[in-house]
This record gives C-alpha cells, sequence and structure tokens, in this order.
C-alpha cells in the first residue's frame, strides 16, 4: 500500500508539472522513482501515463508540415530505441541511475542558461536523424527523451503550437518504441505491476487537470527555473548515489 502511495504522489506531482507546462511528466516521474526502485520498473510504471497524457499533444493542424520535416528524427529515435543493443534499463548492472543523473544534470544546467544554438540551415533532415538516434541511445539508457530532442526541437524556432505539437508527436513516439522495448525483455512483469500502474495513470491526469488550472496563476519564467533547478539538484543525488 505504500509504494502504491508512494507512487500516486509521484505521478501527482509530475501531471501537475505536465499540466503548467506542458512536458517534464516523464523525467520527474523517472528520476524521482529511479531514487526509490529500479530504473527499469520506474520505466515500467512510466510509459502508459507517458503515452496516455501526450496523445491529445499530438492533435493540431501542423501534421504535414511536422512529419516532412522530421519524419528522419522520428524514424531513427524508434530504431535506435528499439534496436539499440545496449540498455541500461533491461541489463543488470546496466548503470542506468548514473546516466539518468547525467542527463538530468545537463538538461537542468541547458535550461537555467538556454544557450542559443547554431541556425541548422537546410540539414534539418540530416541533423534530425542525428539527434533521432542519440535521442534514442539516451531513452534506451535511461528511460528519459528529453536530451537532445527538446534543445533541437526549440532551437528551430517553431510557432507555439507547433512546438507543443512536435512534442506530442516526438513524446508519443518515444514512449511507444521504450514500452516496444521494454516489452521485449520484462513481459512477465507487466501483469504484476498492473496496480500500481493503473495508480500512476489516475494520478498523471489529476495532477494534470490540477496543473491546467494553476498555469495562469504561476509566473512562468519563475517556474522554469525552479524545474530545471530542481532536474538539476536530483541529477546531482541520482549520480552521487551511483558513483
Amino acid at each position: 500500500m505504500n509504494s502504491i502511495l508512494v507512487i500516486a504522489l509521484v505521478f501527482l506531482i509530475a501531471g501537475t508539472v505536465k499540466g503548467i507546462s506542458g512536458m517534464g511528466l516523464p523525467t520527474i516521474s523517472m528520476a524521482i522513482l529511479s531514487l526509490l526502485m529500479l530504473p527499469a520498473k520506474a520505466a515500467m510504471l512510466m510509459v502508459m501515463p507517458s503515452l496516455l497524457t501526450n496523445v491529445t499533444q499530438c492533435m493540431g493542424k501542423h501534421w504535414r508540415s511536422l512529419i516532412k520535416n522530421h519524419w528522419a528524427m522520428w524514424a531513427a529515435l524508434v530504431l535506435t530505441t528499439i534496436f539499440s543493443p545496449y540498455s541500461g534499463l533491461d541489463v543488470a548492472g546496466g548503470h542506468a541511475t548514473l546516466f539518468l543523473g547525467l542527463v538530468l544534470m545537463a538538461y537542468g544546467v541547458w535550461g537555467l542558461f538556454k544557450p542559443t544554438l547554431p541556425s541548422l540551415g537546410n540539414n534539418k533532415l540530416f541533423i534530425g536523424g542525428i539527434v533521432g538516434i542519440l535521442s534514442g541511445l539516451v531513452t534506451v539508457a535511461t528511460g528519459v527523451f528529453v536530451i537532445p530532442l527538446v534543445p533541437y526541437l526549440q532551437s528551430l524556432k517553431l510557432s507555439k503550437d507547433e512546438f507543443i505539437q512536435a512534442l506530442g508527436i516526438s513524446f508519443t513516439v518515444a514512449t511507444i518504441a521504450l514500452t516496444i522495448r521494454l516489452g521485449a525483455t520484462n513481459t512477465k512483469d507487466w501483469s504484476a505491476n498492473l496496480p500500481e500502474i493503473a495508480m500512476a495513470i489516475i494520478a498523471a491526469f489529476i495532477g494534470m487537470w490540477i496543473g491546467a488550472r494553476l498555469r495562469d496563476k504561476i509566473n512562468p519564467i519563475q517556474f522554469q527555473r525552479l524545474l530545471y533547478t530542481a532536474f538539476t539538484v536530483l541529477g546531482l543525488l541520482m549520480t552521487y548515489k551511483s558513483i
């Protein structure tokens, strides 16, 4: 019972952050849960809430242009996540906690300082493919898919609607690929964890509902600084724990 309550609290927090900012559910849930349990189980609990909460974010009018410009990134992300020979999640002693800590620190520092990335010119498909491969490697090693995917999308200076839809599609694609990867190696564990997964889904949607109502009452810049600071601190804790 205690573990279910902890899972509910974690996904309530992660869902609230996603309701406020439109992102952060898998990153926060993986970061906190990986301090309390094996990363493989944390990822298993995360994938369904992440997938279901991202579906509506995929909807929008920019499908054609996004697919035209980012199909290579998404294809590379899926193939790398499913077929990567190395995985920190489904290999015993795979150092997933260390890798996740390093990724969270990098993401937190990047978010706090937001360095300007160079213009990509006409190389979007090629660079997007590289970003997809790197994001797939990070996904299968840590269970999160923000680096380098999110900084890359932000560097493209998309409109707000395009960016939100691109994030939704990217996170959905990554979550489906990770689910396939985990399902292929941990099939027995899914049924054993159904109560926890169901609780995670319910808590995530309640959190999103709360976050949506807090969105207009919170200073977005201050909230983002607090969020990226939290990612950096969690990353430091996870790195320290794993060395």
